[in-house]
């Protein structure tokens, strides 16, 4: 086991697993275009199977290496891992399923359990969920505000963006990713109604500008404080867990440098008297 664990811990073995993802990625992308896939079935077939056991017995070495398979679940990455491989298993009369065959793309994703960078990403983008759910609830009420005012004042002069309630809020989507919405929704609207320019410009205002950059605030001010506190506790995979031990871990060591300071100026006291 120990010489296992040397070869999954060595820097070598990570490079390799790296190269491998990348470069299953390129072939599944390959098997897009049929003037590559048509004439070699068979030989996209035999790659598929070799990259599937490679990264089998890439993990069943993880596996080994960490003692145990309860161990080795207790990650979260090393789960999806599992599953995602797994799932290339399953075939039917030789062939994979459609829905299986679509899947494989997901082991791209894998590149983020052997990367610690990503990781690092991922973590802080997890740390954003809460701040975006109550984004998400403000945007959600900025959208229907300006749909249910876009349609009651626009339905008549240009149904196909603001005939309904749903069409507005596919139309206020397309402008709020400044996509085509001043050619192809504000002028011929403006052709009807001279004064609808304000109705975008204080959406646009609202919802691109404040909304969209309260966005860029959080997930900037996350991926800053886990980057100090990697660099902090040395960790290269840090879960919300980890970030609030090391917190409580800077806590009672200030704590225990309190205690000592009043354990010494008791006894000097003590001895004064």
């Amino acid at each position: 086991m120990g010489m296992i664990q040397h070869i999954v811990q060595h820097q070598r073995f990570q490079q390799i697993v790296i190269g491998l993802i990348f470069t299953n990625a390129v072939i599944i992308g390959m098997e897009t275009y049929p003037a590559l896939y048509d004439p070699n079935p068979q030989l996209f077939f035999w790659l598929e199977q070799a990259f599937l056991w490679a990264f089998t017995v890439e993990i069943a070495l993880r596996m080994v290496a960490a003692g145990s398979p309860v161990r080795f679940f207790k990650s979260g990455w090393n789960l999806f891992d599992f599953v995602i491989v797994a799932s290339g298993h399953l075939f039917v009369g030789g062939y994979f399923i459609s829905v299986l065959r679509i899947l494989r793309v997901l082991r791209v994703l894998r590149a983020i359990t052997v990367i610690p960078s990503l990781q690092r990403m991922v973590a802080a983008l997890l740390r954003t969920i809460p701040a975006i759910g109550n984004i998400m609830i403000l945007l959600s009420i900025l959208f229907y505000l300006f749909a249910v005012i876009g349609t009651i004042l626009y339905r008549d002069e240009l149904p196909e963006y603001f005939g309904s309630l749903h069409t507005t809020l596919l139309t206020l989507f397309q402008i709020v990713t400044l996509e085509s919405w001043a050619s192809g929704v504000m002028r011929p609207l403006m052709e009807q109604a001279p004064y609808a320019w304000i109705y975008f410009v204080v959406f646009i205002l609202s919802g691109t500008f404040i909304i969209v950059n309260l966005f860029i605030g959080v997930i900037v001010t996350n991926v800053q404080e886990v980057a100090t506190i990697c660099e902090k506790t040395g960790e290269p995979r840090p879960t919300a867990q980890d970030i609030r031990l090391a917190e409580v871990h800077s806590e009672v060591q200030q704590l225990r440098q309190e205690m000592r300071e009043l354990a010494t100026e008791l006894r000097e006291k003590a001895h004064r008297k």
